[in-house]
């Protein structure tokens, strides 16, 4: 038997597949939900004594789309909305038209869907008695296109809701229940965290008291698998575990396959390979169908390239392939095909287990079965990997005919998903074959389509194993790559777009969803003074661009290869502290001034104690590049610095202290395994003394008061002088309060109300405290994601844990020039640390760089 038990650490997550779980009419998983087709039988409904299943269409429909032939359902459920019309039968044909909704959606047909909908709908509207039910099945399916297709999050969860009303009308509590739980999933996408979970921890209670049965089996791993999309993956466990016991209590062998599938994807995201493994083959163990077999055979497969496991690997790549020469064409078995294809792409040539001969019939075959069940999209994608194949064996020109063949397909049924990948693999053979700006116009539609996706992206169908680190990011790197190799206005222009794209593409992918939507001025016109660093690593090269009101753009470039840029910048934030030799730590911060500042310097774009603002890309933004070193000087000692993550900014006038009002809080007793802040307490005084304000102090600082503290409009800075931690796992980025820890989203919640009036956003939000994950690259994403979604006009931070004494006496300093008329927050943070640098005890840049002003700066 499995042990159930994982370590949460290094936690990022990615949505599970779009058709989700189906109970009753649905509990669909995933951002985009995904209706299946009603199975709650009516009175006015032949059950199988009166019509046999085999020959009901209704029935036959219901059968092609759940094994993925969804033209062929399409055409079962005509046929049974014409019966019934012909028939009189009301219920018949609103059930038919659901359905035909359902797999048009799958199908990408969006237009069609909507139609069948609306007929759906105006039969309902027309009827003069109809049964509540048919209305709850029809309200889900057209709540889940709104959400799909329209972006229309709140009115599908009013849809929802009313769904819910007419299920409980008619006794329906599996259908009740499926669609409350899809309400989270249009609260999470209308920012709603708090308003989500409490609904999911409602409906676990109520899950509690009933007795075990297949519902409670599918409606806890359903809720385990909402959980783990809005961030909570620990209960996301409990709940998968929960479903677990209750199918071993009921010997429900149906269930267990699949159960364990969604407890070993999770354990492959937080745990460790070994373990999603064990869950993997228990999910094979238990298969009860060749799907279910073939399913977890990928999984495992996909582990296996991950781990380099040669023997495993061959092995398992035979088993699989046996089977898709078996089993009856569906779209399972065409993105299975896909799968394994991208799967053995990622291996070296050397240890490939198939020949290329044996791919490319594996993937022709594909195709070919896409046409004849008539799914386009799974034939976009077949075609798209078949010319991955041939890019990779190096026929140019197939290669280029059939991502050509792939793209036209993805455009003609507006599949943005597939139309990034396949416009990306045509800009790489244009790419390949000189052609610079036909390799710009396809990178070009690729990030468009990439830009019309956003949180969308998680909804991906999980079978074509969609990655924002393969699949996303080198997709804007190599059109930026492209357009600074162009090298005009225009193109400078558009890639430093492109890179502000980026930094919001990977706040998308921390947070899981679209999680920003600022509209007002851009950095660069907030300040005419200021100049623009922008840094973007590249494979070959750093670039660097810069920008200054009322000037062209101009670029620099050093030549260098990632492995050596990275042992670079590794190398200066290790040599970082007062224990290492400083001739070694100058040598780095020199190496790293003279690829991102002198060139400026020299070209006359700098003037002395102006602001530097930085939009950093990759490793860099674990840096702090204040410590910079020109040979003389330290950057911070010429010039005033700040962090942007390259987004559309609130204006901001500077801070006094004449309207100036603030709640200061702070811990600084040992609470658990957070050890005691001795100085927090006398920070915390002295900053109240400067500022009208709200003191909270230890058993003070708890959610509530905090909640009821921001309910003062008048309130524009937050200072929070507590344990806090910046990971690349949003959940694990938080800050402490006495009563426990309140993460992004908590945070988010908490200021929501007054974002929607932008005069009172918070102005300057302070963790004095916070630190970044060890070992964790991407833990500067946790940082810039709170600074944008705690919608403070300006945050300011720690990279990493900075001694008790000094954490005070800098930060009484910055508020206390704060104070000061016309001084800018960048400029008083600047001034704080020019006290340190002057200091005989804390001189080294360890205890001054790693405080950083992230957003607007004055």
């Amino acid at each position: 038997m499995i042990r159930l038990s994982f370590q949460f650490k290094k936690l990022r997550l990615v949505g599970i597949g779009v058709l989700g779980l189906l109970v009753a009419v649905v509990i669909s998983l995933g951002p985009r939900v995904l209706p299946a087709p009603a199975t709650t039988e009516t009175p006015n409904i032949p059950t199988s004594s009166q019509s046999e299943p085999a020959r009901d269409p209704l029935v036959a429909g219901r059968t092609y789309y759940h094994t993925g032939k969804f033209a062929a359902a399409i055409e079962q459920w005509q046929i049974a909305v014409q019966q019934a019309a012909q028939q009189g039968n009301l219920p018949r044909q609103i059930m038919g038209w659901n359905g035909i909704a359902s797999a048009q959606q799958a199908l990408n047909n969006w237009e069609q869907a909507q139609q069948s909908i609306e007929t759906s709908r105006t039969l309902l509207d027309n009827a003069s008695q109809t049964e509540p039910v048919l209305w709850a099945q029809t309200l889900n399916t057209q709540a889940s296109l709104l959400l799909n297709h329209g972006g229309q999050a709140q009115m599908a969860l009013d849809l929802w809701q009313e769904a819910e009303t007419y299920y409980l009308q008619a006794g329906d509590t599996a259908g009740a229940l499926g669609a409350r739980i899809n309400q989270t999933q249009a609260l999470q996408t209308l920012g709603f965290y708090r308003r989500a979970k409490d609904q999911l921890q409602t409906i676990t209670q109520h899950l509690n008291t009933l007795p075990d049965s297949q519902l409670k089996i599918k409606a806890l791993r359903s809720l385990g698998q909402t959980l783990q999309l809005i961030g909570s993956p620990r209960d996301s466990y409990n709940m998968l575990a929960q479903s677990l016991d209750v199918a071993r209590n009921l010997e429900a062998q149906t269930e267990l396959s699949s159960i364990f599938l969604s407890i070993g994807k999770l354990a492959a995201k937080v745990d460790s390979p070994q373990k999603a493994l064990e869950y993997f083959q228990a999910a094979e163990d238990a298969a009860l169908t060749p799907l279910d077999q073939l399913q977890a055979r990928l999984d495992k497969l996909s582990i296996y390239v991950d781990l380099e496991d040669t023997a495993d690997i061959s092995q398992l790549t035979i088993q699989i392939q046996n089977q898709l020469t078996t089993l009856p064409a569906s779209r399972t078995t065409i993105y299975s095909a896909v799968n394994l294809a991208h799967n053995l792409s990622r291996l070296p040539l050397d240890r490939q287990p198939l020949s290329a001969h044996q791919v490319n019939q594996l993937l022709t075959n594909g195709v070919r079965a896409a046409k004849a069940i008539k799914d386009q999209r799974a034939e976009a994608y077949a075609l798209y990997q078949l010319g991955q194949l041939y890019l990779q064996t190096q026929q140019s020109n197939d290669a280029l005919n059939l991502t050509q063949a792939s793209l036209a397909l993805a455009e003609s049924i507006q599949s943005a998903d597939i139309i990034s990948q396949s416009a990306w693999q045509l800009g790489q053979i244009f790419e390949q074959q000189g052609e610079l700006q036909s390799s710009i116009d396809a990178y070009t539609k690729a990030v468009n389509a990439l830009q019309s996706l956003r949180g969308d992206l998680l909804a991906i169908n999980q079978d074509i194993q969609f990655s924002y680190r393969e699949q996303v990011e080198p997709v804007y790197r190599d059109l930026i790559s492209r357009l600074l190799v162009e090298g005009s206005q225009v193109s400078l222009e558009k890639a430093r777009m492109v890179l502000e794209d980026l930094q919001v593409a990977e706040l998308d992918n921390f947070f899981q969803e679209a999680c920003i939507d600022i509209e007002s001025s851009s950095v660069d016109q907030i300040d005419p003074n200021a100049t623009i660093v922008y840094a973007i690593i590249l494979d070959d090269r750093l670039a660097v661009i810069y920008s200054q009101p009322g000037q062209l753009l101009t670029t620099y470039e050093t030549e260098i290869e990632y492995a050596q840029l990275e042992t670079t910048l590794r190398s200066f934030l290790a040599n970082l502290h007062p224990s290492t030799d400083r001739q070694d730590q100058l040598r780095y911060a020199q190496t790293l001034y003279n690829w991102l500042i002198r060139p400026a310097e020299e070209a006359g774009r700098l003037q002395p104690d102006q602001t530097l603002v930085f939009v950093l890309d990759g490793l860099l933004r674990n840096l702090p590049m204040s410590a910079l070193h020109d040979g003389q000087q330290y950057l911070i000692e010429k010039y005033a610095v700040a962090l942007s993550p390259g987004l559309q900014l609130l204006p901001a006038s500077t801070l006094n202290n004449q309207d100036t009002k603030a709640i200061v809080a702070g811990i600084s007793q040992a609470r658990g395994r957070f050890s005691a802040l001795p100085a927090v307490k006398e920070e915390v005084i002295n900053i109240s003394k400067l500022f009208s304000s709200s003191q909270l102090l230890d058993q003070q600082f708890t959610r509530q008061a905090l909640r009821q503290s921001l309910t003062d409009r008048q309130v524009n800075i937050l200072h929070l002088a507590s344990h806090g931690q910046f990971s690349s796992d949003f959940s694990q980025t938080f800050f402490l309060t006495w009563d426990g820890a309140i993460n992004i989203n908590e945070l988010s919640e908490l200021l929501k109300r007054r974002d929607a009036d932008r005069s009172q956003a918070i102005d300057l939000l302070t963790l004095s405290a916070c630190e970044t994950a060890a070992g964790d690259d991407q833990a500067s994403l946790g940082l810039a994601g709170l600074a944008v979604r705690s919608g403070a006009r300006s945050t300011l931070a720690t990279l990493w844990s900075v001694k008790d004494e000094v954490a005070k006496q800098l930060m009484i300093d910055v508020y206390k020039n704060i104070g000061q008329v016309g001084m800018t927050k960048a400029e008083a943070l600047r001034q704080a640390q020019l006290n340190l640098i002057k200091s005989e005890d804390f001189a080294d840049p360890f205890f001054w760089a790693a405080y950083v002003l992230i957003g607007n700066w004055l």
